[in-house]
């Protein structure tokens, strides 16, 4: 399991200065399931081209890797599967980056996202349902099967607090029924 530590230096800047995101990834996943070794953190952010400077600046090139604004501009403008990196220098632990854009399901997720405490700090937590339909997707593009590991820890663990019937019309809007069907035929 990760060191809070780790991924609060990505998240105490941005609820300093509230630019929404949300924690998705494995380690959403082992907050909704089981834990697993990861190396960086997921984070959905909702950020505009007017913050940029302000959000770079939260990031301080002594301590932190981030790509220059322009590409920060460029990523934050696709209206979807935006992507860029920080790193923290002194550990090299990452942060991924994902614009919400236009992506409906970031947008639905965002609406829908989750303040945990995390001992004198809170992180704000994509839904339970969000995160399964991403790695849904991300084993039907890459077919890893960490993907369905983390599925099923995060149904055996907090299935009783997860909405399956948004789960299952959401599966279906984004045609994953086969693969969703796949996982619960699988041991």
């Amino acid at each position: 399991m990760l060191e809070p530590d780790l991924f609060l230096v990505f998240l105490e800047p941005l609820n300093r200065v509230n630019i929404p995101y949300m924690v998705t990834g494995s380690v959403a996943g082992f907050v909704y399931g089981e834990p697993r070794v990861t190396h960086d953190v997921d984070l959905v952010v909702e950020l505009n081209a007017s913050r940029v400077g302000e959000f770079v600046a939260l990031f301080p090139a002594e301590d932190f890797y981030h790509p220059p604004e322009v590409v920060i501009r460029t990523e934050i403008g696709r209206e979807a599967r935006g992507h860029f990196n920080l790193i923290h220098h002194a550990t090299g632990f990452k942060a991924d980056i994902y614009p919400i854009g236009r992506d409906a399901l970031h947008r639905w997720a965002m609406a829908k996202r989750r303040i945990v405490e995390l001992g004198s700090h809170h992180i704000s937590l994509a839904p339970a349902e969000y995160v399964i339909i991403r790695k849904l997707q991300y084993y039907q593009e890459g077919r890893s099967v960490k993907h369905l590991r983390d599925i099923r820890g995060i149904l055996a663990t907090s299935g009783s607090d997860i909405d399956m019937t948004e789960l299952d019309a959401r599966i279906v809007q984004l045609g994953l029924s086969e693969t969703w069907k796949e996982l619960s035929e699988q041991p």
